[in-house]
């Protein structure tokens, strides 16, 4: 029974329909801790950026290769890890990315050189973010489905939240204990990772249509069958006379019971069903069939046919340059700060305004796209266009109050785009739900090549200039592009949904003109008398057959 039990609790969930809630509100939870122990650990490792400078006698570009090479294994190795979580399921995936992570960032604690950071945090603990992160994203979204961009944001804040956390504890601990012991203490925290994975337990659609399909389909076999029978003019009486007067013999009690008997043998036997029309070229039913039960098709482990989708090329561009402003402020604005006469106590509370502004921003656009009409793209548009704005802000503004608000703006607009542009790809507006477990991979895979350049182009223009604000300017072109990108998302989605539209009507026009080609000259009529009266003998091939 303990068997059983465990089974239950831990096997799948098994709705008639999204549910929009039920064990997608645990799955929620798990994404916050996630969020924190992953996007939050990153974005908070620029407070040591000055320590390990002193502690390896490396300059900024060398040093913020660290997070570039981390972030690109996390995002290059996107592939590999919707590969493995098609293949053996959510929860073990998750289980060992929370391992790793939480490996790699405890050994960087007894690192000598900066190169060996780039294995312990680059490659161990990055490998180990995307297989907890991706995941994680994936099944969240198949819990829901109305309330999807809502509760994404909301739960994806938890990156925000623990870089309000951590940016002040962990400045204040390294003065005490040193950036090593930080490390370690970060590398238990996302040990949480592993109970996070068990909590992942997978969904199962099994619409409660299914048997009521079967019994229409039985009933709607039998009505067929009656009809014909009405048309023929035939039954079960019918059959006996067939049997018994039409021949002229007489047949005894138990010839008559063996003949009713097959009659209704006959009558009770279904039809076999007709080909769905909507069944797909290799027999798998599509979602919109209701011909009979759905039946889900087996997915693929990887799947590089949205290459061909124009907009979701388009989508992934959009998502590669923006890519590269989503790291580089992080990491050089408190560095930014104390170059503009901004005190270290407070250069140090700028990423903590930025968190605070991205919660809300987060929740902002939640509600925004759980409620908007337009293409929620346009919004999101609009959202990229304006941190991008905030981004050229940045290189001009020298006092501490200005550097706040840019602060403040940035991490809001930030919170919008980061929490959504990756959940949007379950939208129709670009590939849907049905393919995002197999295309997130993809899309991710392409943002690597901006997440390993971005950090060090901004610290090769930091090191050129000697100025902090230099490393902003590749930011702002990053998100400038990815606009463009993004616009045309909308245009290319239009294009093909026209193409569809005349393939559609062209599909309908040769049906009307292969059923108009065909006539009823073949159909056989037979009449074989009243069912009651009996037929008088030698007139039965007269007026038994009429074509």
């Amino acid at each position: 029974m303990k068997v059983l039990e465990m089974r239950r609790c831990l096997g799948p969930n098994i709705y008639p329909e999204v549910p929009d809630g039920g064990w997608g509100w645990v799955v929620a939870a798990a994404f916050f801790l996630v969020e924190a122990s992953t996007y939050g650990v990153i974005k908070t490792l620029g407070i040591f950026l000055q320590d390990l400078m002193e502690e390896f006698g490396e300059s900024n570009s060398r040093v913020s290769w660290v997070i570039s090479i981390c972030a690109f294994v996390m995002t290059f190795s996107a592939p590999l890890a919707t590969m493995l979580s098609n293949r053996f399921g959510f929860r073990p995936v998750v289980m060992m990315g929370g391992f790793l992570t939480c490996l790699g960032t405890i050994t960087s604690a007894f690192t000598s050189s900066i190169k060996e950071m780039y294995i312990t945090i680059g490659l161990i603990s990055g490998f180990g973010y995307c297989l907890s992160f991706l995941p994680t994203v994936t099944i969240l979204a198949q819990y829901f489905c109305r309330r999807r961009s809502l509760v994404t944001s909301v739960a994806s804040s938890g990156e925000s939240f623990a870089v309000f956390a951590f940016a002040p504890v962990f400045s204040r601990l390294k003065e005490d204990i040193g950036w090593r012991y930080c490390l370690i203490i970060m590398g238990v925290i996302q040990a949480s990772i592993i109970s996070c994975g068990l909590l992942l337990r997978p969904i199962v659609i099994e619409p409660e249509t299914v048997q009521g399909a079967e019994s229409k389909t039985d009933s709607a076999s039998q009505s067929d069958y009656e009809l014909e029978n009405e048309k023929t003019c035939t039954s079960v009486d019918s059959a006996l006379s067939r049997g018994s007067e039409d021949s002229g013999v007489p047949l005894s009690e138990e010839d008559m019971g063996l003949e009713e008997e097959k009659a209704k043998e006959e009558l009770e036997r279904p039809l076999p069903p007709p080909p769905s029309p909507t069944s797909g070229k290799d027999g798998s039913f599509l979602p919109d069939s209701e011909a009979g039960p759905l039946k889900p098709r087996s997915p693929k482990l990887l799947d590089f046919s949205v290459l061909r989708d124009g907009a979701f090329i388009w989508y992934s561009l959009f998502g590669l340059f923006a890519t590269l402003g989503f790291f580089a402020p992080q990491l050089y604005v408190t560095e930014l700060s104390k170059s503009r006469g901004v005190p270290l106590t407070a250069s140090s509370c700028m990423l903590s305004v930025m968190a605070v502004a991205e919660i809300f921003g987060r929740l902002s656009i939640g509600v925004v796209l759980n409620r908007v009409r337009c293409r929620k793209t346009v919004v999101l548009l609009g959202c990229v266009v304006l941190l991008c704005l905030v981004l050229v802000a940045f290189t001009v503004v020298w006092e501490f109050w200005g550097l706040v608000v840019c602060c403040a703006l940035y991490g809001f607009f930030l919170g919008t785009v980061a929490s959504t542009h990756i959940p949007m790809l379950a939208e129709e507006d670009v590939v849907g739900i049905q393919k995002m477990s197999s295309c997130v991979g993809v899309y991710v895979f392409i943002q690597s090549f901006a997440g390993l350049a971005g950090p060090p182009l901004g610290g090769v223009l930091v090191d050129v200039t000697e100025n902090y604000g230099a490393a902003f300017y590749s930011c702002a072109a990053g998100m400038g592009l990815s606009a463009v990108c993004l616009a045309l998302v909308g245009v290319a989605k239009s294009g093909m949904w026209q193409r569809r539209s005349r393939q559609e009507q062209t599909d309908v026009e040769q049906e009307e003109k292969l059923s108009g080609c065909s006539d009823d000259s073949d159909f056989l009529e037979l009449d074989f008398g009243p069912q009651n009266g009996p037929v008088p003998a030698g007139k039965d091939l007269q007026e038994s057959s009429v074509i």
